[in-house]
């Protein structure tokens, strides 16, 4: 069945030649590059949000991306030297191969392993509309790589299967170490990198909420830096208002 549907996918290949120079391209290159994008827009986004308690482990998450598409391709490379299957091209004769031919073994892709990598890692870190286009972007990688004749489709599915579960299993055990790191970074100069610039203001600092207390009565009022009438002064009838009244401490 796998090489029946590789075969099929091959002959719509060669009646489809004005998609071979887009195909081709994405295929090798392009393809990786654009899921490269989704994950840096997804770091971005993640380090340049409002941060709340969770900053540090969303911003980790997404560190733990790319981190998952490395680990995978590294992964695979042993499994397809385990598995042996050769190339559909030094197989099957007379197919339309679109890219140089490849002398490794074909199971699994390495295309598909970093993508399925992605996609999981991208749904993980709680991006969902990047997620939702890395997904897009992942699936099509992996049926280019079978439309250019490199893979079987049961290569990049089990490439997607690869990276999804190592993205998956390597998660739990990651992102808390990549989240004390991120903290240890935040203390450092290179905390632009990370984010957590604006977190101060979360915490209060800037323009503090103070008491002052109103002459001699011992009344008590909170002086908000952001609230324009409390900045006016404490007497009776300042600028041009209704005299304040005066609320003596029990």
């Amino acid at each position: 069945m796998d090489t029946r549907l590789y075969l099929d996918l091959n002959r719509f290949a060669r009646h489809t030649g004005w998609a071979h120079g887009v195909m081709h391209a994405y295929a090798l290159y392009l393809g990786v590059a654009l899921l490269a994008a989704a994950a840096l827009l997804a770091y971005w986004r993640a380090r340049g949000a409002w941060f709340g308690e969770s900053s540090s482990r969303r911003v980790a998450a997404t560190l733990w991306t790319p981190l998952a598409a490395l680990a995978a391709l590294g992964i695979s490379q042993p499994i397809g030297h385990a598995v042996g299957r050769v190339r559909p091209y030094d197989v099957l004769a007379h197919v339309e191969v679109l890219v140089p031919k490849a002398h490794d073994f074909t199971f699994p892709s390495d295309h598909a392993s970093v993508a399925g990598a992605v996609i999981a890692g991208l749904w993980l870190s709680r991006q969902r509309a990047v997620a939702v286009v890395g997904t897009l972007l992942g699936l099509f990688l992996a049926f280019a790589r079978v439309y250019v004749g490199a893979h079987y489709p049961g290569d990049v599915l089990g490439g997607l299967a690869l990276g999804g579960f190592v993205a998956a299993a390597g998660y739990p055990i990651a992102v808390p170490l990549l989240e004390r790191a991120v903290e240890v970074v935040r203390a450092t100069p290179l905390r632009f990198f990370v984010g957590g610039h604006r977190a101060s203001q979360l915490a209060g600092t800037g323009p503090a909420s103070v008491p002052e207390t109103i002459r001699a009565t011992g009344a008590v009022r909170i002086i908000d830096g952001t609230d324009p009438v409390a900045r006016r002064p404490a007497g009776d009838g300042a600028a041009g208002g209704a005299p304040r009244r005066e609320v003596p401490s029990s």
